[in-house]
This record gives structure tokens, sequence and C-alpha cells, in this order.
């Protein structure tokens, strides 16, 4: 059957809070068509809210992720050049091989000690400015940031500068100021690649230069602009908002905050549960039906957007029991927060190292950390969901 169009802009605190309306939608179907609240609003879309629907959408070769022949312009991949995301096998398979050879289990497992040094001076000059702070701007955007920048070898990027035009190419306020965003993105992107060719060092991003398959294969100059990008945004965004949202679903919930305390053996149950609860990518970046597709008995016609939210499909009462608790004890095994299929997130480990090292330094140097106030200010768009500032004291 073909679906109504339910316009998301109805729901009046859709960017404070979307479960309500994800959860409306589930109850009626796990596949929806909806037109969401500006500035996403040009087109409908068709919305996954179910959990084996979402998953089984994240993995249906049906759905493409490059936009070629559908009559849709993404600016990350028009002006900033092709990437994980916005590509479909053979050409995903070979990104994903030649980037796994570089960025392995072994070089997220040797960016620990330098990780906690990070998050250790972080602390300290938290603590030493007062008894209150915004964990945004104190740990939660810096940890991250340092860390992908040391990792790809950008130590010297404006960082402020990076983060305006990171939040708006994930949050897009205005459709003009979109393509903008991405030609500042590309321009400066090109300049670091050039930069680490006369001048290599032995990080990550001077290694993908470098690598090479058994074939003689190689990235593209455009292909490396596109991984560039890709690893620089989601490489902190997604744990500026795994930290944020994990610290604030405790620190609203004393009993849990409490019986972490007691037992850091939850540390890692902490993390998993807070992906599953509040996870830092509400909805998957587009796919696309290139012919007919039905999806959990809904027909989508040819040339149509899809997006799965991995948000609701985690908060599926089908799936997990009492969804919107948070609860420490919880078996989340499955939570598709990082996605599921061949797009699983590539940098799923080190999102997980640097949230589990920055929550239990947090909960050791702060033993009466607190909110000083009500957390309300939510990002807005549909791509990222995490708060622009937290503000605490101890």
């Amino acid at each position: 059957m073909t679906a109504a169009v339910i316009d998301l802009a109805s729901y009046h605190d859709f960017t404070t809070n979307p479960h309500r309306a994800y959860a409306e939608l589930r109850a009626k179907g796990p596949v929806h068509r909806v037109r969401f609240p500006p500035p996403d609003h040009d087109s409908d879309h068709y919305l996954v809210v179910g959990y084996e629907a979402a998953r089984a959408a994240l993995a249906d070769p049906r759905l493409t992720k490059s936009s070629t022949g559908i009559d849709v312009a993404l600016p990350d991949e028009a002006l900033i050049g092709p990437h994980l995301l916005t590509v479909d096998p053979p050409h995903h398979t070979r990104l994903r091989s030649l980037i796994a050879r570089e960025f392995t289990a072994r070089r997220v497992q040797a960016l620990r000690p330098r990780i906690q040094e990070i998050t250790d001076g972080l602390l300290d000059g938290m603590l030493a400015k007062g008894s209150r702070a915004d964990l945004v701007e104190a740990l939660a955007f810096p940890l991250p940031m340092t860390v992908i920048c040391e990792l790809l070898g950008v130590p010297d990027l404006d960082r402020e500068r990076f983060r305006q035009l990171s939040n708006e190419a994930t949050s897009p306020t205005t459709e003009e100021w979109e393509e903008t965003v991405f030609v500042a993105l590309a321009a400066y992107l090109d300049e670091l690649i050039e930069a680490k060719r006369a001048l290599p060092g032995d990080d990550l991003l001077s290694a993908l230069i470098r690598t090479r398959a058994e074939d003689g294969d190689r990235l593209s100059h455009e292909e490396l602009r596109g991984m560039a990008y890709l690893l620089l945004i989601a490489g902190h965004e997604t744990t500026v908002h795994l930290i944020t949202n994990t610290v604030h679903a405790l620190l609203t919930r004393p009993a849990q905050l409490a019986a972490l305390r007691a037992d850091p053996g939850l540390l890692d149950g902490a993390i998993e549960e807070g992906l599953r609860h509040e996870g830092p990518v509400e909805n998957s970046t587009y796919r696309f039906t290139t012919e007919p597709t039905e999806i959990a008995g809904t027909l989508i016609p040819a040339g149509a957007i899809v997006v799965v939210s991995l948000t609701a499909a985690d908060r599926d009462p089908g799936k997990y029991g009492a969804p919107d608790d948070f609860d420490l004890h919880r078996a989340p095994q499955g939570h598709v927060a990082f996605g599921h299929g061949i797009h699983f997130c590539l940098g799923a480990p080190l999102a997980r190292v640097e949230g589990r090292i920055a929550l239990a330094s947090l909960l050791e140097r702060c033993p009466d950390l607190a909110l000083d106030g009500p957390a309300t200010d939510w990002r807005p768009g549909l791509l990222m969901r995490g708060l622009r500032r937290l503000d605490v004291r101890w």
C-alpha cells in the first residue's frame, strides 16, 4: 500500500523531543511518508521507524547511497567528493578496504594513553576555573576534536572555524548557507591534502595518501578529500554527543548514577545504553530507491528518498522493554546507533574508547557532579542528536 504524507512540523517540540513523534509513528506502522520540519522540508521522505524494518533497510542492497541518476543534489557528494556514505559496492568495497588498511583496531588501541592524557588535561583546566562549566565546551567537544586532529595530523586546524562549518554541514540552518559551507570545506581540505603530500608524517591522512592495494590501486584526490571530510566531521561529532547525552542521562537519573558510581564495572554498559537511549546520530543519511521497493509492507516508488531513524529504532518496544528508560543493567546489544550492514560506522571503536575514558575520568574527578540548571538547548536538524551545551556544577 502507499502512504499518506505526515508533516512532522506539526510536532512543535520535535527538536527537543523527537521521541514522541517517533513513538506515535511507530505505533501506526514501521514505515511512513513524511515531511520534515524546515529547512529539511523541500521534499517528502520515507521514514523507517521500526527496529526490524530499520535493520533490514540499512542492509538492503536495493537502497542505494549514491544519488547518481536520482534527481537529488547532495552538497557533500557534489562539492567534497565520494566517501563511504555516498557510494555503493563495488566503489564502497574498494574505499572501505583502502581505509581499513590504515584505520586499524591497533591504531585505535594505541591512542588510549594519549586520549587519557588529553582528558586529564581538559579536566584539570575545567576544575581550575571554578565549580561550574559547560561540559560541551570544557570536555565533550575538545576531547574528540583534539583526538581526530592528532590522528589525521592536523593539529593547527582552526577548530572554532571548523566547528562552525561542521555544525552547519550536519545541521544546516538555511539552504543557501549549506552550499557555502561545503565550498569552504572543500577548499580547506584541498590545502590540507597538498600540505600533507609535500610534508608527510606518520599520521592517518599521510598514510591514506601513501597507501596502495596489492594491485596498485590508491585513493584519488577527490576520494582523499571525501574521506578527510568524513573522518574529521564524523570523527568528532558523534563522540561529542555520545559523551554529552550519556552524562545528561545519568545526571537526570540519580539512581542510575549512584549505581554506576558504586560499580564501575557497569561503565561499558553505560556507554552502550547511552548509545541506544539517546544515540548521537538521530537519522541515517539518505538512501534512494532506483525501482519500486516494498519495505515492511509499504510500497516506495522509484526515485524516493528513504531515511532510517536510528533513534526511533532503538526505542522500539518490540525490541527493548521500557525503551524510554535509561537502564544500566539492560542488555542493549543489537542497537543501531552506529548503523548496520556495510555502512556500519568505521569509527565506532574510537568513539567507544573516547566515551569510556571521558565518562570514567569525569565521574572520578567530580564525585558530586550535578546539572546546573535544565538542559534544553538541543541541536536542530535531522542528522545529529545532541545538546549544544550542558551546564554542570561540582
